[in-house]
């Protein structure tokens, strides 16, 4: 396991964790060991560094102290800062979304959730070839041209980015396809539809397991479900069958480009009649959580949706 520095600035925002603790999990899901941790206090974010060049001088000692081999900061960073991060601490940086989107790519099972995860990756890379590898030199022409500049590498891996976030969407929208006919035979079904919602770790796929008596992966680690499951669930009360599914499950700052690439794997949670919102009262920012979904439940369209409160890990 490669072991990592963690990184987080407060900039005065209420969610702010002191501890990195749920960095810190993010990282052991993704195969990292956090050997030393550190945060800072600023008012906004440094244009350059991110962090001024003091801490980033701290940062280079702790992380050779520890024996760290990567810099993981809990923030986002901008393409310029991590580059100029990573010249200045003189080792691998990182933000908090590649770092969910690795996760994303581990945990990915369905063709739909690879294809998702993929699209995501390559957005985020493309943003980020902006001369960071020494191959960036300017080549000259191949056989038949007449000499002079040819194309930069940089050119070249963007162009070749680009197609294959094209070819991407295009499998993607293909998929989109295929799920909505499903979705509608379960309409023409009358088919009520439940979703399990609610924050990474809540305990979603172990109530669902319980509750249609599947064998959905469990674990008590952050985002061990990434596709949506779904299966029928008889309710005797009711004399009649509904349509239960587990999602995937939240977390704060989720990287736009997540949402947007797992709209299909969230449109299970759109199209539902009504969302079983189940909250992990063992964790002592439960509110927090809760309002985290809450806002995702919004930028996906979902909020009107009745809900159910189910506060789960009581004992």
């Amino acid at each position: 396991m490669t072991p990592v520095l963690l990184v987080g600035v407060d900039f005065g925002l209420p969610h702010f964790d002191a501890e990195l603790e749920e960095l810190g999990l993010l990282a052991q899901t993704a195969g990292l060991r956090p050997v030393a941790r550190i945060t800072c206090k600023r008012k906004a974010p440094d244009a350059a560094l991110f962090i001024g060049s003091g801490k980033a001088d701290e940062i280079r000692t702790l992380a050779q102290m520890h024996g760290a081999l990567e810099v993981l900061f809990d923030q986002s960073l901008s393409p310029a800062q991590q580059r100029n991060l990573e010249r200045h601490i003189e080792l691998p940086v990182n933000d908090r979304t590649l770092l969910i989107l690795e996760i994303f790519a581990q945990r990915a099972r369905s063709h739909e959730g690879k294809l998702q995860v993929e699209l995501a990756k390559l957005q985020y890379v493309s943003t980020r070839l902006v001369r960071r590898w020494s191959h960036l030199e300017r080549q000259t022409g191949g056989i038949g041209a007449r000499g002079g500049p040819g194309e930069k590498q940089i050119e070249l891996d963007r162009r070749m980015i680009g197609d294959a976030i094209k070819r991407t969407r295009e499998r993607l929208i293909k998929v989109k396809r295929q799920r909505s006919t499903q979705r509608r035979q379960r309409e023409r079904r009358d088919t009520f539809n439940i979703s399990l919602v609610g924050y990474t770790n809540a305990g979603k796929s172990t109530l669902f397991n319980a509750l249609v008596k599947a064998r959905a992966y469990a674990a008590d680690q952050l985002f061990a479900t990434l596709d949506t499951t779904t299966r029928q669930l008889y309710l005797a009360d009711a004399a009649r069958s509904v349509s239960l599914s587990d999602t995937v499950g939240f977390i704060r700052d989720l990287p736009h480009g997540l949402v947007d690439a797992f709209q299909a794997t969230l449109q299970e949670a759109v199209d539902a009649d009504l969302l079983l919102h189940v909250v992990d009262a063992s964790n002592p920012d439960f509110p927090e959580q809760m309002a985290q979904v809450e806002r995702v439940l919004l930028e996906i369209g979902a909020s009107d949706i009745p809900q159910i409160l189910v506060f789960n890990k009581l004992d």
